[in-house]
């Protein structure tokens, strides 16, 4: 399958992202988000990235400028998916809101145009199911920052044709990704394991086994991970967190994924973490001082 027009559906931190790495490889991009505002940030988020990395030496100058060149933003998704070979989503992580999503790029989309979903969590098979080519539907899961992070977990649905899922391998391969795949069952792999542990270091603040700081740099030091569980929870979103919790909870039918209430508590106070610039720890814009929230002194 020849791939080279490339639609990605939502200009937020993913969405700008997938289309950053897939223009500064060659790639025709559309990226389409019904807020203006929002394609505009995206633009410019895109160009400050490029930006660091012709500082970097990375790339040059005038790959930057190719790059740039190499994306068109558009605010109607039937009009920019018209010529797509692949749609990638990235819109919230809100199952009723990608089901919306599919529904209507399946219809717009051409025939043969793959449809995959950058969903961390939400079942590929559910999703597929609302469209007329659930053969051609995958997830195509990224990492934060798509930039700099490797992986792209790559999730069959019950339907996906091995085709598919063969040029999706070979597409992440050409980007400079290191492509995993998966089967569609909730959490799939990276989140199956990674948010109950976040969920274990909440309950051990929650708990007072410890504070927020000890916590982090228990796993720092002890485990040898770059980020602890709670600055990693902030950086991902406590909203994202939650939600994928509860995709779990529902999906295994199993007690031992409930979030835990100290989660389910700051979400509903809009402590959302570097997004709402408060989460377990406080983010100050410009700042690179990490200062634990005043909720936890």
């Amino acid at each position: 399958m020849y791939i080279n027009n490339i639609a990605v559906i939502g200009a937020g931190t993913m969405g700008n992202g997938i289309a950053h790495v897939f223009a500064q490889n060659s790639f025709n991009v559309t990226l389409i988000d019904v807020d203006p505002v929002q394609l505009e940030k995206a633009i410019t988020t895109i160009g400050k990235n490029l930006d660091r990395q012709v500082a970097k030496a990375t790339i040059s100058d005038e790959q930057k400028k190719t790059a740039l060149a190499n994306i068109a933003i558009i605010s109607d998704i039937k009009t920019g998916v018209q010529n797509a070979q692949l749609v990638i989503e990235a819109a919230t992580e809100n199952t009723e809101l990608k089901l919306k999503i599919f529904k209507q790029i399946d219809e717009a989309a051409p025939a043969g145009c793959i449809l995959a979903t950058n969903t961390s969590s939400i079942s590929i098979t559910k999703i597929a199911a609302v469209t007329k080519r659930p053969e051609l539907v995958i997830g195509m899961h990224f990492m934060n920052p798509v930039p700099v992070m490797k992986l792209v977990e790559v999730i069959n649905g019950y339907a996906t044709k091995k085709e598919v899922t063969n040029s999706i391998v070979e597409l992440s391969q050409q980007l400079g990704k290191i492509p995993c795949v998966v089967n569609d069952y909730p959490g799939f792999i990276a989140n199956r394991i990674l948010m109950p542990m976040i969920n274990e270091a909440i309950y051990s603040l929650y708990e007072a086994v410890s504070k927020v700081e000890e916590i982090d740099t228990v796993m720092k030091l002890g485990m040898a991970h770059p980020m602890g569980p709670l600055q990693l929870a902030d950086f991902i979103g406590l909203d994202v967190c939650l939600s994928i919790l509860k995709v779990l909870q529902d999906g295994f039918g199993n007690p031992k994924y409930a979030p835990c209430p100290l989660l389910v508590n700051m979400v509903m106070a809009g402590k959302l973490g570097v997004k709402s610039g408060e989460g377990f720890y406080r983010y100050q814009p410009g700042s690179k001082e990490l200062v634990v929230s005043t909720s936890f002194k």
